[in-house]
């Protein structure tokens, strides 16, 4: 596989080595990068919220800009505006609240920082010092300081269920103040549980938001929201029109640009997918993350996976290694769990979506080496996955134990740290690549029984918001080991499932055409083939696709 260059290790540890040791102060060149920061989005649209504060008149105007770049998880540039006003009007209780909720994402695989904590309850601390004067102010900082809260030392997981239930009261208390239902909403989403359930929150959440946006359907917090809502299996097709909407809301802000694609990639769009992280992947290079806007935002890395995803799925492979590469040589790219994932992702992607196998056995496994990698294991688990899938596939049984040895490490690895979503996602990851392990070894039915385990599994985790999807569905994949078993109507069968899944992805399309001919069913094949093709763009896996078609279907 053609890989893009590294850059040099120096210039990586010089950006980790900048976000470790930035040490947060209210300085004077501080004040003035926050506010050219603010001042940088001021002139945007970014749909319509008024939440009163205790301020001035020009604060007042200030905090529901700030807070609207919040409700579109424009973290660094809302982080900005708050501080501003907080410089302006350090009496201003709202703006010190402002600035500690864009400390933790509740739906983001971020997690903060000890800088990050210690700022958050200074922030409160400033927040309460100022005396709002109102019991709803009172109670929002209060649901903040819930978070921020060391007392016992709490982890990431134990803060976040401790904001819900302060949100939920703030909610209960002020049950006709819009922020406090779509906050009370966002937390209901972000403590989803990491099985099946999650579909419960998403239609509480749901529930809660859709009155606030009958009230004010230019309220960006209940269109992102709802979104979010409906990036579950089942919701995918609800409220589409609000899911177009929120497209356009926001014409220069890369995550609300972006956030529609989640559902566009859930329905197999990838025109669509393609389109809105274009515009993602640029509005994030306009506007740089970091206190002294130092980085490049992680959001465009972001937008980059899921159209390099929209592209495989296309098989337009030579877009997809194109925007690969793009996202591989950009500089200063912020050193973030986002980052890391979509730059082990994107790599293992391009292989194996091609059946590189040779490729994906190669891969580094660490993309780059220079990032903390200590700290996110599923990102390496993706690499690995790819290594020891790829080592399989060409009948390296040794090799593809090396990586499910170390697949079960990341995965305690984050079972430990609290991290459920992401251990269940590596297991998924291990029992597959185990299965095609034991495929290498002749071990035909321990193979078809791991790779089932492993898509009952993935069938009852929800995809966490980081990626576009499955890694390799291990439906699809079932399908691939069936057709080498010999099995075609059960593979049509592994198949159809992983359409319904993931629909229209190029290679479930191209194995059911492959399986329906080969159990018989001519004018199945036929039909699926005719829609793949019409679907995909020309290239080498297009080519094939057609070639075959010629050859087993007679089609001319």
């Amino acid at each position: 596989m053609a890989m893009p260059p590294r850059r040099p290790p120096s210039s990586r540890l010089r950006c980790c080595a900048a976000l470790l040791l930035a040490v947060v102060a209210v300085l004077p060149a501080a004040q003035a990068q926050a506010q050219a920061q603010a001042q940088a989005h001021w002139g945007h649209a970014l749909g319509k919220v008024h939440f009163p504060v205790s301020c001035s008149a020009p604060a007042r105007r200030d905090f529901d800009q700030a807070l609207a770049l919040l409700h579109h998880m424009t973290y660094p540039q809302a982080r900005a505006a708050f501080a501003a006003i907080a410089a302006r009007e350090p009496d201003c209780a709202m703006a010190h609240w402002g600035v500690a909720m864009t400390l933790f994402q509740p739906l983001w695989p971020t997690r903060p920082t000890p800088t990050d904590l210690a700022r958050g309850s200074d922030e409160v601390a400033a927040a309460r010092a100022a005396r709002p004067p109102t019991a709803r102010e009172r109670s929002f900082i209060d649901a903040a300081a819930a978070f921020f809260d060391n007392t016992g030392e709490p982890g990431y997981w134990d803060r976040i269920k401790r904001w819900e239930a302060a949100m939920q009261r703030v909610h209960a208390q002020f049950p006709d103040v819009d922020e406090a239902v779509v906050f009370h909403a966002l937390a209901i989403l972000a403590v989803a549980p990491a099985n099946h359930d999650a579909r419960v929150n998403a239609d509480r959440a749901a529930a809660l938001l859709l009155p606030v946006y009958e009230r004010n359907p230019d309220h960006p917090g209940a269109m992102h929201y709802l979104v979010h809502a409906n990036d579950t299996p089942g919701r995918e097709r609800e409220l589409l029109g609000i899911v177009r909407k929120y497209e356009t809301i926001a014409p220069d802000n890369p995550h609300a640009l972006h956030m529609p694609t989640h559902i566009y990639t859930r329905l197999g769009d990838w025109p669509a997918v393609i389109r809105g992280n274009q515009r993602a992947a640029q509005a994030a290079l306009a506007h740089p993350a970091g206190d002294q806007g130092q980085y490049v935002w992680d959001e465009f890395a972001h937008a980059m996976e899921y159209m390099v995803y929209a592209c495989l799925q296309q098989g337009d492979d030579a877009n997809a290694l194109a925007q690969l590469r793009r996202l591989h040589d950009t500089p200063r790219l912020e050193p973030s769990f986002k980052t890391a994932f979509h730059l082990s992702s994107t790599a293992a992607r391009y292989a194996l979506e091609r059946g590189d196998w040779a490729s994906a056995a190669a891969l580094p496994a660490r993309v780059p080496d220079t990032l903390a990698w200590d700290k996110y294991p599923w990102p390496e688990g993706v690499t690995w996955f790819a290594r020891g899938v790829g080592a399989a596939r060409q009948g390296d049984a040794e090799g593809a134990q090396a990586a499910v040895a170390r697949l079960a490490q990341l995965e305690d690895a984050a079972r430990a740290s609290g991290e459920d979503l992401f251990a269940r996602s590596i297991r998924v990851l291990r029992l597959a690549v185990e299965g095609w392990r034991a495929q290498a070894l002749g071990e035909t039915a321990r193979a078809g029984d791991l790779l089932a385990q492993a898509a009952a599994l993935e069938a009852a985790t929800p995809k966490h918001a980081v990626t576009p999807g499955p890694t390799l569905p291990a439906e699809e994949q079932l399908g691939d080991l069936l057709m080498q078993q010999h099995q075609p109507a059960a593979a049509l069968a592994a198949y159809d499932r992983a359409l319904k899944a993931c629909p229209e992805r190029f290679n479930s399309l191209l194995g059911a055409a492959r399986a329906a001919l080969a159990s018989g069913d001519r004018a199945r094949a036929r039909s699926t083939l005719d829609h793949l093709l019409a679907i995909s763009k020309d290239g080498p896996r297009r080519q094939a696709a057609e070639a075959w078609g010629r050859e087993a279907l007679e089609i001319r």
